[in-house]
């Protein structure tokens, strides 16, 4: 069934990325007033004619791995009205230009919609009161240094940075009143019922509170000063002395202050404060540092305002292109060795497209697959930019040679440059796919990325 998945998956995205960098070469193409004889999904030999649309057949084939647009006299010296190589250099260009194009705008879109749909890490911290909070604040009953827990049975969660456009993961109900549940002074104390819109109103404020409780404790080594003093896996750091532990005033700095004094660290237990007294070490065993605790952060994955998510996906997208375009200079320099790079072929795409399609599936969440398809469409993107024959960025280094010398490379000669590119660049791809089949790198954790 894996497999099965694994293959319908990677022909359907494939063919998603393929179709719309194809529709940017038709659209683009026909603009510039070169005739497009065919359009074809997947490669010959052909399975049907679907339509014809204003002198192009639109055509299914059986090979599911790419697709086309067939230009009139594209790889030949055909300089007729309507082909390819009788077309103005502007409209060469354009017309190449607009496939990567095309994929660099699917990329921003589907960046931008794993974004909107969940694709947005949030850190996790409890909302803890300032001295001179806000109306809205003492308005649901709130005191200076409470500390609200939950609002409506659910956990009032802020994200403890505090700059963040996500501001909260807790959502007020329709309509209606919640309880609240608060830490005054290290009790849990229940509040009169409020007004739910109140209480997203004092989440969405990050003036009125300091997101405490980001650390959390997830085991610890034995014999050491945690284990001793009592700590437990899930228990979250509160202080340590008079110091509140904060995203911003990490647990590590403050216990290294100590300097091997004895202390007291406070936790949250089961929705109350718990002090503890311990002494760290000096001089540790390796690996367990000063006080023998694994820590970890509060976090889980929040979707983003619809401007954001568009503007993430525009970064997102270009942040990939930079690192696409790091590669070589690192292998070059030595600081990348090839296996570490990964370049992969049909069959490790494919692996990773099923892995992903998979997890989508396994954890209930669209994130992976719309993350991978987007990386996808920014790679297609900027492989067939690439200077070399066959690829679009090949025919642009024709263009460029044209304008430079004022004078184009013979059409039939051009031509035969792009067939001996292509079947090298297919040879390549027959080697990286023997590699992918005998020797499989590792593909990616989604599981892990989405902490489950």
């Amino acid at each position: 069934m894996s497999t099965l998945i694994t293959v319908i998956s990677f022909v359907l995205v494939l063919g998603v990325l393929v179709f719309f960098h194809e529709l940017g070469h038709y659209l683009a193409a026909r603009r510039s007033g070169i005739v497009v004889e065919e359009f074809g999904m997947g490669y010959p030999p052909r399975i049907a004619k679907l339509f014809r649309y204003d002198g192009t057949d639109f055509t299914l084939n059986l090979l599911p791995l790419g697709g086309f647009a067939r230009m009139k006299g594209e790889d030949a010296g055909d300089m007729t009205s309507g082909a390819f190589n009788a077309a103005s250099m502007r409209g060469r260009a354009f017309t190449l230009l607009a496939g990567p194009l095309m994929n660099l705008v699917l990329a921003i879109i589907l960046f931008a919609a794993s974004f909107m749909v969940g694709g947005s890490e949030v850190l996790l911290a409890y909302p803890q009161l300032v001295d001179q909070p806000s109306t809205t604040a003492t308005a649901i009953g709130l005191q200076p240094g409470d500390i609200l827990l939950q609002a409506g049975g659910s956990e009032a969660f802020v994200n403890a940075v505090a700059t963040d456009p996500i501001r909260t993961t807790w959502s007020a109900p329709s309509a209606g009143s919640v309880d609240l549940t608060v830490l005054r002074n290290g009790a849990s104390t229940t509040l009169p019922a409020v007004d739910s819109a109140q209480v997203q109103s004092f989440l969405e404020n990050t003036s009125d509170y300091v997101g405490v409780m980001t650390t959390r404790i997830e085991q610890t080594a034995p014999a050491s000063p945690a284990e001793q003093a009592g700590l437990q896996s899930g228990d979250l750091v509160y202080e340590v002395n008079d110091t509140v532990i904060t995203l911003e005033t990490q647990l590590g700095d403050v216990v290294q202050q100590q300097n091997g004094a004895e202390m007291t660290l406070t936790v949250l237990r089961d929705e109350a404060l718990v002090a503890t007294q311990m002494t760290p070490r000096v001089n540790p065993p390796a690996g367990q540092g000063a006080l023998g605790v694994q820590i970890g952060a509060m976090s889980t994955f929040a979707p983003m305002p619809f401007f954001q998510s568009i503007w993430q996906g525009v970064v997102n997208t270009f942040s990939y292109i930079g690192l696409v375009l790091e590669l070589p200079v690192k292998l070059i320099m030595g600081q990348m060795s090839a296996e570490a790079a990964q370049l992969s072929g049909p069959v490790g795409i494919a692996r990773e497209v099923g892995g992903a399609v998979n997890s989508s599936i396994s954890y209930g969440v669209l994130w992976p697959i719309l993350r991978l398809s987007a990386v996808l469409s920014a790679a297609l993107a900027i492989t067939n930019l690439l200077p070399l024959p066959a690829l679009d960025g090949g025919r642009l280094l024709f263009i460029l040679i044209e304008w430079i010398r004022g004078k184009r490379v013979s059409p039939e000669r051009e031509g035969m440059v792009h067939m001996i590119g292509f079947m090298l660049l297919l040879s390549l791809m027959v080697i990286i796919t023997f590699r992918d089949i005998a020797a499989p790198h590792a593909t990616i954790d989604w599981g892990m990325i989405l902490g489950q």
